[in-house]
């Protein structure tokens, strides 16, 4: 009875977050109708990060960054590349196939860490890399460059930035304490500088401001980015790892889904069979983490 009182709220929070986070995908497509991406992308991470900094001054948390060289490139990972080719992708392609592509960062995670962090690909880790590479090549359909490659290509960047950050920011932790909260703050400010830095050299069309654009504009400040992580850092202290893996895979799909509502978005079939080789790559990876008993990483949180 403890157990399940201690696990019910959890739940509630995963299920919340994973709605969030779902919806956020509509928002952000939304909001760059009104705003370019890189202004959009600054407007969002810079208050976001304030918040997340009142929150932390509301926690007594202690506020001076550890190792501000090291969170700098962090934040133009996570932050600067991950959103800014996500905002170019969202800006001219479609909705779910962006999500889609853009969450096969823990497959290019389970690349990179090899090189970097020496955890090298074992057993069933392989068949999963074999079902993400065969289901990206089926969504890219590189021999069919008509309708909107240039967008792929920019969700693909994305999702390899936030690899890259989810891999430093576990090297990082790993050689130095750091609260999470601060360490996701401050990558944010740093990496939204330099989101504001970008838009204020490349050209871009003015924002428009409408009661619209300004609702739109708060669901992604407000709830897509602050509520979201620390929503994402209660469940990760709630529920399990195999558990708390579920919003991962919950949210692509509920991107997938939320776009066809929306946007009437419908993808061929080769794509819906490429996007599913890339759901079954992530069920795989996050089923051997649960067998595995490993510990979702922080960082692998991100609308």
């Amino acid at each position: 009875m403890p157990l399940r009182r201690f696990a019910t709220p959890g739940i509630a929070a995963l299920v919340l977050l994973a709605l969030i986070w779902g919806y956020t995908w509509i928002a952000m497509k939304e909001g760059l109708r009104f705003a370019a991406p890189f202004d959009f992308g600054a407007m969002r991470a810079l208050p976001g990060a304030l918040l997340l900094f009142a929150v932390m001054a509301w926690r007594k948390a202690p506020f001076a960054p550890v190792a501000p060289g090291r969170l700098l490139v962090l934040g133009l990972f996570q932050t600067t590349g991950f959103v800014g080719f996500t905002n170019l992708a969202l800006a001219t392609g479609a909705v779910g196939k962006t999500a889609v592509l853009v969450y096969t960062m823990p497959f290019w995670t389970l690349l990179l860490a090899w090189p970097i962090l020496g955890e090298r690909v074992r057993g069933m880790q392989w068949l999963a890399v074999v079902l993400g590479a065969a289901g990206l090549a089926l969504v890219l359909e590189p021999w069919q460059l008509t309708g909107t490659p240039q967008s792929k290509l920019f969700a693909v960047l994305a999702g390899l930035c936030w690899a890259v950050s989810a891999v430093l920011a576990k090297e990082l932790r790993a050689k130095m304490s750091m609260d999470l909260l601060s360490l996701t703050a401050w990558q944010m400010l740093f990496g939204g500088i330099a989101l504001a830095a970008i838009a204020l050299l490349v050209p871009e069309p003015p924002v428009v401001w409408t009661g619209y654009f300004v609702l739109v504009y708060l669901y992604n400040v407000a709830l897509g980015t602050v509520a979201g992580w620390i929503l994402w850092l209660y469940i990760l202290s709630r529920l399990s790892a195999g558990v708390a893996s579920l919003s991962i895979l919950s949210v692509p799909v509920l991107g997938v889904l939320l776009s066809r509502l929306h946007y009437g978005e419908q993808p061929g079939s080769v794509e819906v069979a490429g996007m599913l080789l890339i759901g079954a790559s992530l069920a795989l990876l996050s089923w051997l983490a649960i067998r595995q008993r490993r510990a979702v990483e922080p960082e692998m949180g991100q609308e």
